[in-house]
């Protein structure tokens, strides 16, 4: 029983800890685009263009 006195005021600086990353995480725009991200999933990117062939002779090293 000894124990509670250290594992509740615990519990509750964690659920405390907690709730203020919530309300930071609230406040600072993390909620404000819920289904951006579900839809983004959807279109297909931009394709990047066709890189033009290395020209005879010439190896394409990187």
């Amino acid at each position: 029983m000894d124990v509670l006195v250290y594992l509740v005021p615990i519990a509750l600086a964690l659920g405390l800890a907690g709730l203020l990353a919530f309300l930071w995480a609230l406040r600072s725009g993390q909620f404000e685009d819920l289904d951006g991200a579900a839809e983004r999933i959807l279109f297909d990117d931009e394709e990047p263009p066709p890189t033009p062939p290395a020209p005879e002779g010439e190896s394409r090293q990187r």
